[in-house]
């Protein structure tokens, strides 16, 4: 571990040219005391270190001094598609790993290209979740992630949407997925009292998703597993989302929309409804208003999302939705009628 750390004491002072002591200790996250003790093994190495006091002062190396110990480890050449992923990074246990990747990277470049690559992380930054959204707590990711890495199994205790709620699985986890926040993990595996084969091959269902948030428990195994041959997360993923939306959408609604409101679906409503009602619109009627059909799981989940566009649209069709929007609209009328004067 202290070798590393003075590893990379040499590549940020390579690649920086010059750092102070709290700079070093932030950056490698230890204590300005620690930078110091690591400074003085370095000159009795014979690195050619000079020290300069002051505000403007800090450590740099002399003479043009370069490292040639830049080779990745396996764990850093793994961790090279994080990079620019340091939240993820961090989340996954691997946020030293991709820093020391870095400062390798970095190190090997000659310094015109070296600056261009500081351009840019000053420039660009990705920020993965939505707004108004807390991040999820992941306790277990981590471990998750270990497993994944290592192909381990895993038993876990995880609290689904359907009944029953709450159910144990031991999964052999193919891989994980950062969506808009919130990790998944995609994996093959069965119910309690169940026997599948390591690698899945004898799940019918084939691999399954699970929110990592909604982990209660887990255990990873001394089991290890293949992955089968030719498995694609990221197509396997594409695949899942498109019948995910299939089996989600099991009706439709027909619904009238006012003039202009059609421009503004994509701010109020998922992709798959507003996909559909470009798709399905008519032509205006003579008032202007366009017909649409639209996708829905359920009268409970439409309710709100036609409720966004206010009087701006009106439901057809199912008579069950319809009825639904005229119970609510004739609550929330009587709730905010003008107060009668007392008498």
């Amino acid at each position: 571990m202290r070798a590393s750390r003075l590893l990379s004491i040499l590549l940020l002072l390579q690649t920086r040219e010059r750092m102070t002591a709290q700079e070093l200790a932030d950056a490698l996250e230890v204590s300005v005391r620690t930078v110091y003790r690591d400074m003085e093994s370095l000159g009795a190495a014979g690195v050619p270190l000079y020290g300069e006091p002051g505000h403007d002062g800090g450590y740099r190396l002399l003479g043009g001094f370069r490292t040639r110990l830049t080779g990745l480890t396996g764990d850093e050449a793994d961790a090279l598609f994080l990079t620019g992923l340091p939240a993820a990074a961090a989340d996954l246990g691997l946020g030293a790993v991709v820093t020391a990747a870095q400062l390798k990277l970095m190190a090997a470049l000659p310094a015109e290209l070296r600056d261009r690559a500081g351009r840019i992380t000053e420039r660009f930054h990705l920020d993965a979740p939505g707004w108004y959204r807390d991040g999820e707590r992941t306790p277990h990711l981590t471990a998750v992630a270990d497993a994944v890495w290592h192909q381990r199994a895993v038993r876990m205790r995880y609290l689904r949407w359907a009944e029953p709620h709450e159910v144990s699985r031991t999964v052999w986890p193919y891989g994980l997925v950062l969506k808009a926040g919130h990790w998944y993990l995609v994996a093959a595996g069965a119910g309690a009292g169940e026997r599948v084969r390591a690698g899945g091959t004898d799940d019918p269902a084939g691999p399954r998703t699970y929110r990592i948030a909604r982990i209660m428990e887990l255990h990873v195994l001394d089991e290890r597993f293949e992955r089968p041959d030719g498995f694609d997360l990221a197509g396997h993923w594409k695949r899942y989302l498109e019948s995910f939306e299939t089996r989600r959408h099991q009706d439709e609604a027909t619904v009238r929309l006012a003039p202009d409101t059609l421009d503004r679906l994509p701010h109020l409503w998922n992709p798959a409804m507003t996909e559909a009602a470009r798709r399905t619109a008519a032509r205006p009627d003579a008032e202007g208003w366009i017909r649409v059909t639209v996708p829905i799981e359920s009268v409970a989940q439409a309710l709100p999302e036609l409720l966004k566009l206010g009087a701006d649209a009106e439901v057809l069709a199912p008579a069950g939705l319809r009825a639904q929007l005229a119970r609510t609209l004739t609550a929330m009328a009587r709730r905010y009628r003008p107060e009668q004067p007392h008498p």
